[in-house]
């Protein structure tokens, strides 16, 4: 599980099949967080039929073999893996789960050797390209949330001509909301069960603050301010309300979702959420170099959660930089598709330097700087990069092929340390001697 991409080989027209873990999965492990209706057991007397009436049998008009969706939310700890490796494989279609650590976080939450990725974090993601899927993974950080599919379940939904993304859930996120106060406060109540802690529903005022900002009416309260209410009592929430200010952030849920992760054992957090009503946004910049070179100055300096960052000053007018939308103290998460988490001030130059004429950069401005860092999350973990379908550019990995060439970038003093700032590591890729004949691409996670 050392994190790199690596390329092999495989026999023509074969699907790879590793011989599978030899630990018993016969039983739930310990811990589970997967789709715990799918290891309930019932008992069945002919005579008088299942004796769960939730549970129904009917006719599989689509065709036999066919299973349900599982979806795992998986957690790990800054030093270890998911314990698991993504292949996309020479006769096998799809994403396919292989190489399942034993005793690992994937294994131990009931993940199987050739299961199918359809979901990372309520995104479809069957049909995107392998690095995306990727890039998607290891953005979202200590957690994620996956939803698969078993292989023989897989290949069969595929030869009937089903539509995959139709098995799952519509939507299954948690929405992340930043309400701003105005006159008559901030355009929602908060009601709870008399006697209970943890238990908050809103109504939400039309066209209030609450209301502008996403908040939709009858949602449930999980978070507040990056805090989780469940140990609140209705006075403390209130509180908490009054202490926050002229501006709060709700993580919350509508009753779907939250039904959705309940019955599933699962845990809703932040790094599930929607983010898309927010007004901190992630912006990608797309800059060619021109006679004069790009036009800004890359600097090492202080960030707001203490650490270091690599800041853009000095941005000249009429310049490739400017005229992508670059802005003086937009902080740099990102170069050519890659995290610069754990790079230093001369290895991120060494990566904007890497294309002779160009550079991708992914950047946010300070106010969603402090705000991501308010909440304990990356705004790498929500950046939504465009579909290559839709006719729009993604950053790709930048290629290791040639010597880095030289451009116009302005290198300022270099700071003491480097700051982590989002969850991806950076990906290395090798090459095998026969890539020309067969390929196959792996990334452990």
């Amino acid at each position: 599980m050392d994190g790199r991409l690596s390329l092999g080989v495989l026999e023509r027209g074969v699907c790879s099949q590793p011989t599978p873990s030899c630990a018993d999965l016969s039983s739930p492990p310990a811990g589970l967080e997967g789709d715990k209706m799918s290891i309930i057991k019932f008992e069945f007397n002919p005579k008088v039929g299942i004796d769960n009436p939730a549970l129904t049998l009917t006719e599989d008009t689509d065709g036999e073999g066919v299973g349900e969706p599982r979806f795992y939310l998986l957690t790990k700890e800054s030093t270890e893996t998911f314990g698991f490796c993504l292949h996309e494989e020479l006769g096998c279609q799809g994403h396919v789960i292989r190489q399942i650590e034993l005793g690992g976080v994937a294994q131990r939450r009931g993940l199987q050797d050739g299961d199918r990725l359809l979901q990372v974090n309520g995104h479809f993601v069957d049909h995107m390209d392998h690095l995306r899927v990727v890039q998607k993974i290891k953005a979202s950080g200590n957690q994620v949330l996956l939803a698969v599919l078993d292989g023989d379940s897989y290949e069969s939904a595929k030869a009937l001509g089903r539509d995959l993304s139709q098995m799952l859930p519509e939507d299954i996120r948690p929405r992340l909301c930043h309400v701003t106060r105005d006159k008559s406060g901030f355009g929602f109540s908060v009601s709870c069960p008399e006697g209970t802690k943890g238990t908050f529903q809103l109504s939400v005022l039309q066209d209030g603050p609450a209301d502008r900002a996403g908040v939709p009416p009858g949602c449930w309260l999980l978070e507040l301010n990056g805090d989780s209410v469940k140990s609140y009592s209705h006075t403390q929430l209130t509180r908490k309300l009054k202490q926050s200010g002229n501006k709060v952030t709700l993580l919350v849920a509508s009753s779907a979702v939250e039904e959705f992760y309940r019955l599933r054992g699962l845990r809703v957090t932040a790094a599930l959420a929607d983010t898309s009503r927010l007004p901190f946004k992630v912006r990608e910049l797309h800059l060619v170099k021109g006679p004069a070179g790009y036009g800004f100055l890359l600097k090492e300096d202080d960030c707001s959660s203490g650490g270091v960052g690599q800041f853009l000053w000095d941005v000249d007018v009429g310049l490739p930089a400017e005229q992508a939308g670059m802005r003086e103290g937009d902080r740099v998460l990102a170069v050519n598709g890659e995290s610069i988490e754990g790079l230093d001030h001369e290895q991120t130059v060494h990566r904007i330097r890497a294309r002779e004429d160009q550079v991708t950069l992914l950047v946010i401005d300070p106010a969603g700087d402090e705000f991501y860092h308010s909440i304990g999350l990356s705004p790498l973990q929500f950046f939504e990069d465009s579909d290559p379908a839709s006719g729009s550019c993604t950053p790709s990995l930048p290629s290791r092929s040639g010597s880095p060439a030289p451009c116009d970038v302005e290198v300022a003093p270099k700071g003491p340390v480097s700051w982590l700032m989002a969850a991806a590591n950076s990906i290395e890729i090798i090459q095998s001697q026969r890539q020309e004949e067969h390929t196959k691409l792996c990334q452990a996670f």
